[in-house]
């Protein structure tokens, strides 16, 4: 008896009419010899499911093949929501894989614009589990702005982080209209969390392989912060990156944007895990503030 959820089984059904299915979850195995990863989340998930699916179709229309392809998404009949893409055996990312990766990320990912010119994103999408509200921003300084004061606010009323939203909102007053108001920038599709654990390596074709996304469509270099920040990706990656996508004007403020791309992410850990990295966060901040 297979240990597929029926209500998948029927939807997988509709792809492959003559075939069987077996788990568990999440791979599925059928009995044409295709796999599929597949999911079923709680009524309350249903926004992370809709964020995480148009983040992979959004994806697919830019760069075919870098990320799983979305065979079924939605919800099923008690409400729940569940997506089913395609399933890929994922190896370590190596300095070829890593090359190719920053080829394809700066000539198509970071190629793909939004369709009227405007920043953020159509539904909410959730970087690890901190939901981003997104909506649509006519300048790129805006856009970042409010998904600051989105991670501000979740720290707002806890004693331990009072300097830490206090020098955050400065940062969104002085610091973000001085390194972001006059960048001239596109807003392109991002992945959002592209840190280590979101990258590999296609086992099958060596070709490199990009998942979990938080996407919206922003300024390409803000894609870069987190896997700066946590390591895992080789230098190859960056290098080729710039050769195919350089960096913003003014160059000599490059640094500073690295820093103001990272602290999103430092604030967001301190949400989501508190500890070390309020300090890193504070960190961050304090070299802004000094620097600008």
């Amino acid at each position: 008896m297979s240990s597929v959820p029926i209500e998948l089984v029927d939807i997988l059904r509709r792809l492959e009419p003559d075939f069987d299915f077996e788990g568990p979850l999440p791979k599925v195995r059928s009995s044409s010899g295709k796999s599929y990863f597949a999911k079923i989340g709680s009524t309350s998930e249903e926004e992370q499911y809709v964020g995480e699916t148009r983040s992979l179709q959004e994806i697919d229309k830019a760069a075919p093949g870098l990320a799983p392809k979305v065979v079924s998404a939605g919800n099923l009949e008690n409400g729940k929501p569940y997506m089913i893409t395609e399933y890929k055996e994922i190896g370590h990312l190596t300095d070829k894989g890593a090359a190719m990766l920053g080829k394809r990320l700066a000539t198509e990912l970071h190629a793909y614009k939004s369709p009227d010119g405007k920043f953020g994103f159509d539904v909410p999408t959730f970087c690890g589990a901190t939901k981003q509200p997104n909506g649509w921003y006519e300048s790129w300084d805006q856009c970042f702005s409010v998904l600051l004061g989105n991670l501000l606010k979740r720290l707002e009323g806890k004693s331990q982080y009072r300097d830490l939203c206090r020098k955050g909102e400065e940062i969104r007053s002085r610091i973000i209209p001085k390194l972001l108001g006059e960048l001239e920038v596109q807003p392109v599709l991002l992945h959002g969390d592209l840190w280590s654990g979101n990258i590999g390596l296609d086992h099958d074709t060596k070709e490199p392989f990009i998942f979990d996304p938080s996407s919206y469509f922003g300024h390409n270099e803000a894609d870069l912060a987190i896997g700066r920040m946590f390591g895992g990706i080789p230098q190859s990656f960056f290098d080729t990156y710039h050769q195919h996508f350089p960096k913003a004007n003014p160059v000599e403020q490059y640094a500073s944007r690295c820093d103001l791309y990272e602290l999103y992410h430092y604030l967001n850990h301190t949400v989501l895990f508190g500890g070390g990295y309020a300090g890193s966060a504070l960190r961050k901040m304090d070299k802004l503030l000094a620097s600008w």
